[in-house]
């Protein structure tokens, strides 16, 4: 389910939420600096360009938790990924050699520590953080249900807010085993006005059902005489949602339920990032293309490169390229998924597949802008027929381009998907992926792609 707090404050840009966002990249920029004195290096020509690219994608995914694992998992991976990346960049494009090779190397060490330290300090000064904004605030909610109890868990899971939930309002009969601590049910709707006035009552959270309307209604008209703010939490958050905000239409309110995660200047970034990265690959790898060729023209009969008819961005039709690895191209209104032993599959065709080498030329479908480096795995249009008719939302996961890995493949569900239940578990991965997307996730799929096709063997 959609954490009911993180779209409630998607719309405030406080002074902890720009902490989280701009630590890591202030962190890298400022360690390029320091090294840069420390080498006697003037930051000047090719250093503030450097520092512009990687100040742009490091941003944060989510904020880890305080253990180094989790650091490394979600902030070390993607930063030494990233600094792969852009070695490799600057090395095929001569660009390295601007810099002393003693600077970089030591700006890539040092960072992800200095990263570290400044996630320990932050979190230390989040409660000071918190009195730019007046300090912890206390609220209420009116809703003693299942909503309004996973928003105060949420609430109270997440000292950064700076909220303390005092208690619920409800007028309905509440099943008081659906509350965290029964005891914090504090009254009736009627109650509320004069209980917010006399306790000093900050915020009003209201999570009463749709059919509440008329009750929702004379609340708030009673909570004007108040000084509290006062927040709306839609049951809509009993669905999935993708990206959820509010916006307007000439000053007409609407939600956004399920929207596309690259619209705007987010999609330009991941487009620039896709050709970046696919491009350097190819450059890369080309050798390795003419070798594959080869192998499969010699493995047998038909053509190099199989084409089949996958679905999109937006559910559009689009040709997805990959290595031929069978005997056949099946590109109909049936196709059976490969299998571990499939007789279909030539020799070289199963090296191809379990090293993932046959998925290469689809780099190709990414300069061409009908993929994505990362995001979900685009399936056979007949597969897609079957299955939207089968798992509901499955369709949500043509709201971002296909990609050549994602979400789902380097959490387990790589290679073939021979029960309906594996299928469900791999469209909730690429929903997830779209409600948390970001450059630094991609950079994070991509690092773990690596080690997922190193060690697994699921495909074939």
């Amino acid at each position: 389910m959609t954490n009911p707090n993180q779209w409630l404050f998607r719309q405030q840009l406080s002074v902890v939420s720009l902490t989280k966002i701009l630590l890591d990249p202030f962190v890298a920029v400022a360690v390029l600096i320091g090294c840069t004195l420390y080498f006697d290096e003037p930051f000047r020509g090719p250093y503030p360009l450097l520092a512009l690219i990687v100040f742009t994608l490091t941003f944060p995914g989510k904020w880890p938790e305080v253990t180094l694992r989790s650091f490394w998992n979600e902030v070390g991976m993607s930063w030494f990924f990233l600094s792969g990346l852009i070695l490799l960049f600057g090395y095929s494009t001569g660009y390295l050699g601007f810099f002393p090779p003693d600077l970089v190397m030591a700006w890539m060490l040092i960072t992800p520590v200095t990263m570290y330290v400044a996630h320990r300090v932050v979190r230390k000064l989040l409660p000071r953080l918190l009195l730019l904004e007046g300090g912890r605030r206390r609220a209420i909610i009116v809703g003693a249900g299942h909503l309004g109890s996973e928003l105060r868990g949420l609430i109270a899971n997440d000292s950064s807010l700076g909220v303390d939930v005092v208690g619920f309002f409800d007028d309905r009969t509440i099943d008081r085993t659906e509350l965290a601590d029964p005891k914090r049910l504090l009254g009736r709707l009627d109650d509320i006005p004069e209980y917010v006035n006399r306790v000093g009552i900050d915020l009003v959270y209201i999570t009463l059902p749709m059919a509440s309307q008329p009750r929702t209604l004379s609340l708030l008209d009673a909570l004007r005489d108040t000084t509290a703010s006062v927040y709306f939490v839609p049951d809509i958050f009993v669905s999935d949602l993708i990206q959820a905000r509010i916006d307007h239409i000439r000053g007409m309110p609407i939600v956004a339920l399920t929207e596309s995660p690259t619209l705007g200047v987010s999609g330009i970034g991941k487009r620039i990032s896709d050709v970046v990265i696919a491009g350097l690959i190819l450059l890369l790898i080309w050798p390795l293309l003419l070798i594959l060729a080869v192998g499969v023209k010699l493995s047998s009969p038909g053509p190099v490169i199989f084409k089949q008819r996958r679905y999109g961005l937006d559910g559009q039709e689009i040709l997805v390229y990959k290595f031929r690895s069978m005997r056949v191209c099946d590109d109909g209104d049936i196709i059976q998924q490969a299998g571990r032993t499939d007789p279909r599959t030539t020799r070289f065709g199963a090296f191809i597949r379990r090293t993932s080498l046959d998925e290469l030329p689809q780099f190709i479908n990414v300069l061409q802008g009908r993929m994505s480096v990362v995001g979900p795995r685009p399936h056979a249009v007949a597969h897609n027929e079957l299955y939207r008719k089968l798992i509901k939302g499955y369709m949500l996961r043509h709201k971002v381009k296909p990609g050549i890995t994602g979400w789902a493949q380097v959490n387990g569900l790589r290679g073939e998907t021979e029960t309906l239940d594996k299928m469900r578990a791999r469209v909730q991965y690429d929903i997830d992926y779209m409600r948390n997307w970001s450059l630094l996730f991609d950079l994070t799929i991509i690092a773990k792609t690596l080690v997922v096709v190193w060690r697994d063997q699921n495909a074939y």
